[in-house]
């Protein structure tokens, strides 16, 4: 293909040590050599672009650097035999964003063995909708069912539930038939986790324990918990006997102050999701789902849209915890 010019909002180093972000111009002879080139149409906005687009160095090593850990777009050139031009995919996860330059960039070219056909039932627009958010929110509710957490069961309790992975996972929680309770810092923000289908919805804060007890009353089947530390921890301690807490976010702390209790006196099971690094087998599947039955009923109720021009503000905002929901990324504006 010709030398294509394209936008990407680049993340820059200044010599006073500071990071800079604008959108400029690229060339695919930018791109890393790989088997598929991707004319990307959208992407999303996630915590872990947010601290590539500040330079975090435990994300992103190098820069100059796009980020962007979702793409959804078309296959405009390919080597590999499982991929044509023309084709519509999604790439989200392994080290898209992080050293390889990412979604907020109008092409991309990756390795064929991170490309997931665009499953029947969800636009390209909706895959990014989901994205790693939605794709780990997914893949949190995997695990439960996996682990034998089912309605009858009692209670689920999402943490940091007007986030992108607990909003997500509180639809496809509800639509499954839990019962679902949403912890928030936002109470505001509770006729939107009504609306997503949210039984109850209750102050962060009721979720945490200073009682200093290794057990506390168990009230859940089962626990999303998207943001660790003592939310975590409160969690396990308050899980009834049988139950499972999935684990996937750290922005409450990376640490976890508990015992081993739960788990030898009640038998919970605490899951580890992790979505960068998903066998294939498993990705496809779960896409698969987010296409059919586990489409949330009107996804648009999560989302907003902005252009690579717009996204300095919700990079800020994502930081401060205030995002709502999803963010998607227009390339195509």
């Amino acid at each position: 293909m010709d030398n294509i010019q394209f936008d990407a909002l680049v993340v820059s180093q200044t010599d006073e040590d500071q990071f800079v972000r604008r959108v400029e111009k690229r060339h695919l002879d930018d791109l890393p050599e790989a088997e598929v080139l991707v004319r990307v149409h959208y992407s999303s906005l996630n915590y872990k672009d947010a601290l590539s687009a500040t330079g975090h160095r435990g994300v992103t090593r190098r820069y100059p650097h796009t980020p962007g850990i979702d793409a959804a777009g078309v296959v405009a050139d390919s080597s590999a035999d499982a991929f044509n031009p023309g084709d519509e995919v999604i790439v989200t996860s392994y080290d898209l964003g992080m050293n390889t330059p990412g979604g907020w960039g109008q092409y991309i070219r990756v390795p064929a063995a991170w490309v997931v056909s665009r499953p029947e039932g969800l636009s390209l627009r909706e895959s990014m909708i989901y994205g790693t958010a939605g794709f780990t929110a997914a893949l949190s509710v995997w695990k439960l069912r996996a682990q034998g957490v089912r309605p009858e069961q009692g209670p689920i309790l999402v943490t940091g539930a007007t986030g992108g992975v607990g909003s997500v996972a509180l639809g496809i929680l509800a639509q499954a038939g839990y019962q679902v309770t949403a912890a928030t810092g936002k109470l505001d923000e509770a006729p939107y986790l009504r609306e997503l289908g949210a039984i109850e919805v209750i102050h962060r804060d009721k979720v945490l324990d200073t009682s200093g007890r290794p057990l506390l009353s168990g009230r859940w089947a089962g626990v999303v918990d998207t943001v660790g530390g003592d939310y975590l921890a409160a969690a396990l301690k308050s899980t009834r006997y049988g139950g499972a807490v999935t684990c996937c976010g750290l922005v409450a702390s990376p640490e976890l102050d508990t015992t081993v209790y739960p788990f030898i006196l009640r038998g919970i099971s605490l899951l580890g999701v992790d979505s960068q690094d998903c066998p294939m087998d498993t990705r496809q599947r779960i896409w698969q789902e987010l296409g059919s039955g586990w489409k949330v009923e009107g996804l648009e109720r999560i989302a907003s849209e902005r252009t690579l021009q717009e996204l300095e503000p919700e990079i800020q905002r994502i930081l401060q915890g205030g995002q709502r929901g999803r963010v998607i990324v227009n390339l195509m504006a």
